[in-house]
């Protein structure tokens, strides 16, 4: 069955369909959402809310782009309007036992380095922090990006040329290269 045949089943209420888009893209959905808001069992409820709206809303979507990223435009939605019905902004606290002791001759693969980075990245602004994860982790193009924010392309542009840079500033210390070279 091709995406085509796929959407058109889940449009007429094929179960056997709609249990097909969810596997095909529920994993996506749930790594995007616990990168939004850095809670897991935050990410499970979102991604179960955008799946319900996704199914919902099936009829609505014109084809106008790829089903991939019309799905992400409603998960990055509903993860938005959540957080603000909350009234906050996600951080990555992690309890001073679980942390480790930051060493300035970390290695790529050693866990201190992943927890800086993901401090960081929940330091920076929504729009900059939504911007990287879906360009720089996600993959997304600057087009895709606009459309899912429904911000100009420049826009995501600069945000994303302002999260690098406040990354590279945070992170300057760490012995990764990668995070001092434009990008």
């Amino acid at each position: 069955m091709d995406e085509r045949e796929l959407i058109d089943a889940v449009k007429r209420g094929d179960p056997a369909a709609e249990r097909r888009l969810f596997d095909a893209h529920v994993d996506r959905v749930f790594r995007l959402a616990y990168r939004m808001t850095g809670d897991s069992a935050l990410a499970e409820d979102y991604t179960q809310e955008s799946f319900v709206r996704i199914f919902a809303r099936i009829g609505s979507f014109r084809e106008e782009s790829k089903l991939s990223t019309w799905i992400h435009r409603v998960a990055t939605s509903v993860v938005l309007n959540g957080l603000r019905k909350r009234n906050r902004r996600r951080q990555f606290e992690l309890a001073v036992e679980d942390t480790l002791p930051f060493d300035r001759g970390v290695s790529a693969g050693d866990p201190g380095l992943s927890v800086r980075l993901e401090r960081a990245i929940g330091a920076l602004s929504e729009g900059m922090r939504m911007v990287f994860v879906l360009h720089d982790v996600e993959g997304f193009k600057h087009h895709e990006i606009a459309e899912v924010l429904e911000v100009p392309v420049g826009t995501s542009k600069a945000r994303l040329s302002r999260a690098r840079a406040v990354l590279r500033e945070q992170l300057s210390e760490l012995p990764w290269p990668a995070l001092r070279e434009e990008a």
